[in-house]
């Protein structure tokens, strides 16, 4: 069911995107969007206002209907992404012994680097 849902809310929405895309300002006309030269030849003289607004309200209505049951169904339901136990966690890390001065390998002294020629 809440999967179902889901998919339905995706496609409105996209529906809807698509919808809102299609429409044009108040001053173009919807005819010459496909080549033709008014707009009666498409949907009629008020047809592109009328029936565009009427498939954006119904997608919203869809759109705000799946929203509100999403809403509900999740608060409805009872698995969590949160695990009811906390998985084990890993042990501290042990700090190395520490080692006294004298067991301490000395390093090797370094070999004095020759002078370069420019400095001389």
């Amino acid at each position: 069911m809440y999967t179902l849902l889901i998919i339905i809310h995706v496609v409105v929405s996209l529906a809807l995107i698509l919808i809102v895309l299609l429409q044009t300002g108040k001053g173009a006309e919807m005819g010459a969007g496909f080549g033709g030269g008014s707009n009666q030849t498409i949907f009629g003289s008020r047809g592109t206002a009328t029936f565009l607004s009427k498939i954006t309200t119904g997608a919203a209505v869809m759109f705000m209907l799946t929203s509100l049951s999403l809403a509900i169904v999740t608060k409805n339901r009872t698995g969590s992404v949160v695990r009811a136990t906390p998985s084990r966690a890993a042990a501290p890390a042990k700090p190395a012994p520490a080692m006294p001065a004298s067991a301490a390998p000395a390093m090797p002294a370094l070999p004095a680097a020759p002078a370069s020629p420019a400095a001389k």
